[in-house]
């Protein structure tokens, strides 16, 4: 089983599932049937921290929605209105994915602004990181004249990603600030300004004074308000009160890996209004994503991320190596020895839990049960007291084999068979993914909305 962290959205997706397990369980629906399925969903989405009227007219927009003739006289009404609950998840997360504006002006200014323990100054670093990525030169850049330490931070974090740092000496101001950083960057051909601003406890007036001079005074491209997500409708409040001084042009989300409830999410989206540009899903540099609404709804309601999971694992792959494992599976060729290098590639990506979540429900429920180091080096230690032809063609490894390999590895036959499984499940997921076909929460069937 997974280990004791908290998967991204868990209590809510784990809710989601028992009300599409009622709804596979029915045939056709009738209308008071639709209502109960709606009295469910709306207590799951209050009891995971979507406030009230978000709920409200999210059940209200999909009883419309669900009973009308085409679903109630469906031959599959569940599905459709899962594929309705979907999609008004998707709506209310902005519908559409929302680019970051970075290319209007050279070099474009993007500034980060929220409260002290947001993630704002790890998240700068992670935004260069991310932008460097994507053939950005970036300059990052602090504005807090008072606290030394926070400028000092943000230039351990740039050194470690081998970024570019500047602080001008002789600035007293963030306005000051950005104005020289601005030039620097022309010098020294940065297309990218991100500036990490002052953060604080709590909302101050001089401190918001400072952001609304340096608004007002400046052309930026983007002011992105630093969120953390699991601080609820707190966040609402903070971006009520930036609203009033900066209005921001988007979000960044942080720590929405350790949102247990997930309605945060759909409550901060909905009730500031503004696009969420990118989120945080981690610890690490490279764990900053775009946020892809119909990504995070499919999350959310534990149909899966695979879209998501393919492009992580392709940014760890070599063009030669692609095309190698792309053959494979299209000849269904894939070995032992693919599965245990993939597993290694994506251990690299972060938790092989962060990972396996990717999957849709029924799909991870039997993929992986890895509980951490201690499973992956069981794994290995199976596939290596394997022989070669055993691993190139596990339909071979019969009773007695099975009984050596274990004895071999230290492990157990069930484990063994477990592991075997595991393979059978990784080998169709992967031809799957790379049809670029969605996943049915209640089997193999997939959904046909270009998930």
């Amino acid at each position: 089983m997974w280990g004791e962290s908290e998967e991204v959205f868990e209590l809510l997706t784990e809710k989601f599932a028992n009300i599409f397990k009622k709804l596979r369980s029915r045939g056709k629906l009738s209308e008071q049937e639709v209502d109960a399925v709606l009295k469910d969903l709306r207590m799951v989405l209050l009891e995971s921290d979507v406030h009230y009227r978000v709920a409200k007219d999210l059940v209200a927009r999909v009883r419309e929605r669900a009973v009308g003739r085409e679903v109630l006289e469906s031959v599959t009404p569940g599905e459709l209105i899962i594929k309705i609950m979907w999609d008004e998840i998707r709506k209310i997360l902005g519908g559409e994915t929302q680019e970051l504006n970075v290319s209007s002006a050279l070099p474009s200014l993007v500034v980060l602004v929220g409260l002290q323990g947001s993630g704002k100054t790890t998240t700068c670093g992670k935004l260069g990181a991310f932008l460097r990525e994507r053939g950005f030169f970036p300059l990052l850049v602090s504005s807090d004249t008072r606290r030394p330490a926070a400028k000092e931070q943000l230039r351990v974090l740039a050194e470690k990603s081998r970024l570019e740092f500047f602080d001008p000496p002789s600035a007293r101001t963030p306005l000051e600030v950005v104005r020289l950083s601005r030039s620097y960057a022309r010098e020294k051909g940065l297309d990218v300004v991100v500036v990490d601003t002052a953060g604080r406890l709590h909302v101050e007036e001089d401190l918001l004074q400072e952001l609304k001079d340096l608004v007002t005074q400046e052309t930026l491209q983007e002011i992105l308000l630093v969120l953390d997500a699991t601080t609820g409708q707190e966040a609402v409040k903070v971006a009520q009160t930036f609203r009033e001084w900066v209005n921001p042009t988007g979000l960044i989300l942080t720590k929405i890996d350790t949102d247990a409830r997930g309605g945060a999410v759909l409550s901060i989206v909905a009730q500031t209004g503004w696009p969420v540009k990118l989120v945080g899903m981690g610890e690490k540099v490279h764990q900053i994503e775009v946020f892809h609404p119909e990504r995070i709804a499919s999350r959310i309601m534990g149909l899966g991320d695979t879209i998501s999971l393919i492009e992580k694992i392709e940014r760890t792959i070599s063009e030669e190596e692609r095309k190698k494992l792309e053959k494979k599976i299209e000849k269904n060729d894939l070995d032992l020895s693919d599965f245990l290098e993939e597993l290694r590639r994506v251990k690299n990506l972060g938790s092989l839990e962060e990972i396996a979540h990717m999957l849709p429900g029924g799909v991870r429920n039997q993929f992986l049960q890895v509980d951490g180091e201690k499973s992956m080096k069981r794994v290995e230690a199976i596939i290596n007291s394997m022989t070669l032809e055993e691993r190139a063609h596990p339909a071979i490894i019969n009773a007695s084999r099975k009984r050596r390999i274990a004895q071999g590895s230290g492990t157990s036959v069930q484990e063994v068979n477990r592991l075997l499984k595991q393979f059978e499940d990784f080998r169709k997921i992967w031809k799957q993914m790379k049809r670029g076909k969605g996943f049915s929460l209640f089997g193999k069937r997939p959904f046909g909305w270009g998930l």
